[in-house]
């Protein structure tokens, strides 16, 4: 009986692996850093739609500025106090007007940042209505998933060996099975852990959260493009911190409920319509 048990299991344990596998292999991969890359990774949500326009509209021209400023105030007073130019070192001890300036501008500057990175701050805080609900826990050293709103459908998700990657899987990134879920649709992530904090972040989505053991935090994600995205964890969490990785796969809606019911299937899970309908009756 045991061993029927133990044998169901793993036939279980393989079609889900199986499944989840061979469809991400069909997708197209997105959410990765390329060689060479100084700037962010593409923007695949609204969160990172913001951080880039507070990136390029904001925090980028501001930095050329003052950067061609600085250098254009050190070469002139480089050329106009050298020793030959100025023989007589000036012996003013202050100037009222030239302080207020110095004073006023940089308060300007660090309130035109303010404003917007306040208001991309309560985007990304504000959870709006949710269409669904993921649960993450990190454990040393990987990541374990919980759908709570489709059957309780859950995995673990550990990072595949250099041995076992197939063409074109990049290392240190392959998960054995993936977080699936659709375009278009927010989701809300609930992030924990079971030992130490750990965090879970995907740049190309603009989301980071720390994972800490006995507290529930929360943030949201909506993806508006379909592939594979990849993630790290990013807190510090022991020897095998690098090989934490996280692998999102994004699907149309209607690709994702074939998932999902392909899932309970697999793990004998009745869809919640059929255990509404069987309490009705």
């Amino acid at each position: 009986m045991t061993r029927s048990l133990l044998g169901f299991a793993a036939v279980t344990v393989l079609l889900f692996v199986g499944a989840t596998t061979a469809m991400a292999q069909d997708m197209e991969t997105i959410g990765i850093a390329e060689d060479w890359q100084w700037g962010f990774q593409g923007p695949n949500s609204p969160i990172m739609d913001d951080i880039f326009w507070f990136y390029d509209i904001v925090l980028l021209p501001m930095m050329l500025i003052i950067s061609a400023f600085v250098l254009a105030l050190m070469l002139y007073i480089f050329a106009r106090f050298k020793r030959g130019s100025n023989p007589e070192p000036s012996r003013n001890t202050h100037n009222t007007l030239l302080e207020v300036i110095w004073t006023g501008v940089p308060i300007l500057i660090l309130v035109g940042i303010a404003i917007p990175s306040l208001r991309l701050l309560y985007f990304e805080e504000t959870i709006p209505d949710a269409e669904m609900t993921i649960k993450a826990t990190g454990h040393q050293w990987y990541w374990s998933y919980e759908y709570p709103d489709h059957g309780g459908i859950e995995f673990d998700s550990l990072i595949v060996d250099d041995a076992d990657l197939e063409e074109g899987q990049p290392r240190l990134l392959t998960t054995d099975t993936q977080v699936v879920l659709p375009i278009n649709t927010v989701v809300r992530f609930q992030v924990t852990s079971d030992d130490v904090i750990h965090a879970w972040a995907m740049p190309a989505a603009g989301v980071k959260m720390d994972a800490v053991p006995g507290r529930l935090n929360e943030f949201w994600m909506e993806i508006d493009t379909a592939g594979i995205y990849y993630g790290q964890c990013s807190e510090l969490c022991g020897q095998l911190h690098g090989f934490m990785p996280i692998m999102v796969v994004a699907m149309e809606p209607a690709d994702f409920n074939a998932w999902v019911a392909t899932e309970q299937a697999a793990l004998g899970i009745t869809p919640e319509v059929e255990l509404a309908e069987a309490t009705r009756d």
